[in-house]
């Protein structure tokens, strides 16, 4: 809830518009002198969050593991199936 009649606020447009299209900032009113604005400082830290939040929230892409990393791992795994079915063959038949 806002009471007041002036609120200093900071308005951050999103970096991705899936999410949220803009994040609102309400700053208290002790941050800024009477002659000054909003701090520069309130500002970047309000759109790092913005940013933040957005980076968050995307979606990661899928782990893709490389051709040869399979073949190494189907070779290893066809050496180890041929060395216990040598040592004890009434398992496997």
């Amino acid at each position: 809830m806002v009471k007041g009649i002036s609120r200093r606020v900071i308005v951050v447009s999103s970096p991705d518009r899936r999410y949220f299209d803009e994040a609102i900032f309400i700053l208290r009113s002790d941050t800024s002198g009477p002659d000054s604005g909003v701090p520069s400082v309130a500002v970047e830290e309000a759109c790092r969050i913005a940013r933040r939040c957005a980076a968050r929230n995307a979606p990661r892409p899928p782990l893709r593991i490389p051709a040869p990393l399979w073949a190494a791992a189907g070779a290893v795994l066809m050496a180890l199936i041929w060395v216990l079915s040598s040592r004890v063959p009434s398992l496997l038949f």
